[in-house]
């Protein structure tokens, strides 16, 4: 993909420059911070940062034009992930309103719902996070258990999350809901927008190996919402949910390259800092991880340029399962080039170096949005169109 038209590059230097301003001053604080095992750092100075994006005009880059986005061009929004990514800035809060749930009303939601979410969206103003999982329904999502019933105007909503990112700092959750006890698992299922802050809503953060709490368990217990907070109809969950998942897969793909373009630059200059880069072995390592990078971008690039297949494109299948990987060799290759000083807190009790960080939050990258097992399953059964596998 070439990004080299006038007007492209126009906009790419609109959007370095102002995060270069940006970061230079109240928010200088912020460069390099939020990322990966870094998720409780600074946060109500990343909320801040959120509304300062939306009041310039930066949150919604995709979103149409019609419901108050920039509805930039897929080589602008590549333009855009990739320059935020370069200046180091701040890991997003928003993000999961922004990327999820604005793109599913924006193709599912009633006009009411458009203009009472995706404003506060666009704004900063409201902070978002997702309902799925749950203890017995993580990769099997049709399998969750919690339930709603309408009752005097209102869902009334019982059940539990868990693994909800940012949960504790969101002000409403998209809840993935069984409505229909009696339908298909698959059919039963309702989407529904429950605000966070009120009695029936109890959220326990889980502290992570990283020392972070970026995850919760969250409980709804007689938990309220609006009659008319649905996305589709009673028993569309499934379908919107899924619709929901597919808005994962974007430009920001990209960004996150670009992201770990950073990482891997950090652990070469300590590389060659320390000596390890004259190790023939540890050499050889390295250049094996920038090489997977390129093979991330083109990859990337070939997902971004399947535009608008039914089905989930070989190169978008094979994604996950490939940056996960490859994202949990990098911190082993980290820990190795630091040699005894990986096992070297920053501080006490618990204060971590990033690469310990990047180390220990990449544990979890070949489990989470689908484990690495799961991301087998569906190539082979998918793109590669053999016999699913046998369940009891």
């Amino acid at each position: 993909m070439q990004l080299t038209s006038p007007e492209d590059e126009a906009f790419r230097r609109e959007i370095a420059d102002w995060l270069a301003s940006e970061l230079r001053g109240p928010f200088a604080a912020l460069r390099g911070r939020g990322g990966p095992g870094d998720e409780s750092a600074l946060v109500e100075e990343r909320i801040a940062w959120e509304r300062s994006l939306g009041a310039h005009g930066w949150v919604g880059v995709a979103w149409p034009r019609e419901v108050g986005g920039r509805g930039a061009s897929l080589a602008r929004q590549v333009i855009f992930h990739e320059e935020y990514a370069r200046a180091q800035a701040p890991g997003r809060i928003g993000h999961i309103g922004e990327t999820l749930l604005g793109p599913t009303l924006i193709a599912f939601g009633s006009e009411s719902h458009k203009r009472r979410f995706l404003p506060p969206i666009l704004r900063g103003e409201e902070l978002w996070c997702q309902g799925y999982s749950e203890p017995a329904a993580g990769s099997d999502l049709a399998n969750v258990q919690t339930r709603a019933r309408l009752e005097g105007g209102e869902w009334i909503v019982d059940g539990q999350k868990v693994w909800t990112s940012w949960a504790e700092w969101s002000d409403w959750c998209f809840v993935l809901c069984r409505t229909d006890a009696d339908a298909p698992k698959h059919r039963g299922l309702s989407y529904l927008l429950v605000p966070m802050r009120q009695p029936g809503v109890t959220v326990r953060p889980i502290r992570q190996i990283t020392g972070t709490a970026e995850f919760s368990e969250v409980f709804f217990d007689g938990a309220r919402t609006a009659a008319d907070c649905i996305v589709g109809a009673p028993g569309d969950g499934w379908k919107v949910a899924n619709g929901t998942l597919a808005f994962e897969r974007g430009a920001s793909t990209l960004g996150q390259n670009l992201l770990f373009r950073n990482e891997l630059a950090h652990i070469v200059a300590i590389a060659k800092e320390n000596g390890r880069a004259r190790d023939p072995l540890l050499r050889q390592r390295l250049a094996d991880a920038w090489i997977g990078l390129e093979i991330m971008r083109a990859n990337a690039l070939r997902v971004l340029a399947d535009e608008g297949g039914a089905a989930v494109s070989p190169p978008a299948m094979i994604a996950k399962l490939y940056w996960a990987s490859w994202h949990q060799k990098l911190g082993e290759l980290a820990m190795d080039v630091l040699g005894a000083e990986s096992e070297i807190g920053d501080a006490l009790p618990y204060e971590l170096t990033a690469l310990q960080r990047l180390f220990l939050f990449t544990r979890a990258d070949t489990i989470y949005a689908g484990s690495n097992e799961i991301q087998r399953n569906l190539i082979a059964e998918r793109a590669l169109g053999l016999p699913k596998e046998q369940r009891a």
